[in-house]
């Protein structure tokens, strides 16, 4: 009887990891603006919805915004410029760019749907406008590339798979699954601040800002991140020298 037990959770496993792989490869696209075939499970819609919803918690996670109304306008003029001068304006996402009270967190993001958020920790290292257009070109490319949903989807098939092995196979089967799609996903990752990278300097280009700014922004980071940061294999961002690397690759390519 225990023989037959096992049959049936190997089976309902399987089920499981089939589903999870059928659901992942059964919605892919073609991202219009960046020609990269993506596994997305979202609408634009529900991007936008996601990031409008999620945007106030963020907000208060940071401390709040920024009380210095005059230091906000001067960032929504620079991420509406690359807007304005870029694919972005083509798209259906409606680009808020938040100035975040944080003083110790050096960082900057963006939820789906065009939530674009920089703390003023980041913002005051900052040397001049064209770094602050290198954030936001940045982060505007992870709204493009639709990060974050395909980050959604990459984590659905993950999830799916690890409970798939947790039920048919034993607990440590499925621990090591969960860590190789830990591996995975930070892989990803990467991949992503990469591509945000290149589309960052196309759109610093497009509106006039010397694209050479980025690097100096890969400075401050490399800078920040001190002598005992993650190692890149187990983070999800590239070590900020090979992405200068990229950037200038970049550079190179979409310079007139």
């Amino acid at each position: 009887m225990r023989g037959g037990s096992s049959k049936v959770k190997l089976l309902i496993g399987a089920a499981i990891i089939l589903f999870a792989l059928f659901q992942y490869y059964s919605k892919s696209e073609v991202n219009k603006f960046t020609g990269k075939k993506q596994h997305i499970s979202i609408s634009t819609e529900e991007e936008i919805a996601i990031g409008l919803q999620a945007a106030p918690s963020m907000t208060q996670q940071h401390g709040g915004l920024y009380p210095d109304q005059k230091i906000q306008d001067f960032v929504d003029m620079v991420g509406q410029k690359l807007v304005d001068n870029s694919v972005a304006k083509q798209t259906e996402y409606n680009y808020e760019f938040h100035l975040l009270k944080d003083s110790e967190t050096i960082n900057a993001f963006a939820l789906p749907g065009g939530q674009i958020f920089i703390t003023y920790a980041l913002f005051s290292k900052l040397e001049n406008e064209g770094q602050l257009a290198g954030v936001l070109g940045h982060e505007v490319g992870h709204v493009i590339g639709r990060h974050s949903a395909e980050r959604m989807a990459k984590q659905g098939l993950t999830q799916g798979i690890v409970s798939g092995v947790a039920i048919g196979f034993d607990p440590n089967t499925a621990q090591g699954a969960a860590a190789i799609a830990n591996v995975i996903n930070m892989s990803y990752g990467r991949d992503d601040e990469l591509e945000s990278d290149d589309l960052g300097v196309k759109f610093m280009i497009d509106a006039g800002y010397n694209p050479l700014e980025l690097i100096g922004v890969m400075k401050i980071l490399k800078a920040a991140s001190g002598p005992n940061k993650t190692p890149e294999r187990m983070s999800t961002h590239p070590d900020p020298e090979n992405r200068i690397e990229k950037i200038k690759e970049a550079i190179e390519k979409y310079k007139k």
